[in-house]
């Protein structure tokens, strides 16, 4: 497995894109059980705190505050 992939198992609910198109970023967000798709652009500055965000929410979860 690559660095960043992870293994998935369940139903996936959402899938997302994050989309350069020249100097502008554009998140698509598809909602896999409704079949709709959302876009909006973002700015740099939030793709840049992706990183940190996302290990902000693994860390929450390996601690168990986000399992039920």
């Amino acid at each position: 497995m690559e660095t960043g992939q992870m293994s998935a198992t369940g139903t996936p609910l959402y899938s997302a894109e994050l989309i350069q198109e020249g100097g502008a970023y554009k998140l698509v967000v598809t909602d896999r059980q409704r079949h709709t798709v959302q876009a909006t652009y973002v700015s740099r500055r939030a793709v840049e705190q992706l990183p940190a965000f996302l290990s902000k929410l693994d860390s929450l979860h390996q601690r168990g505050l986000r399992r039920r």
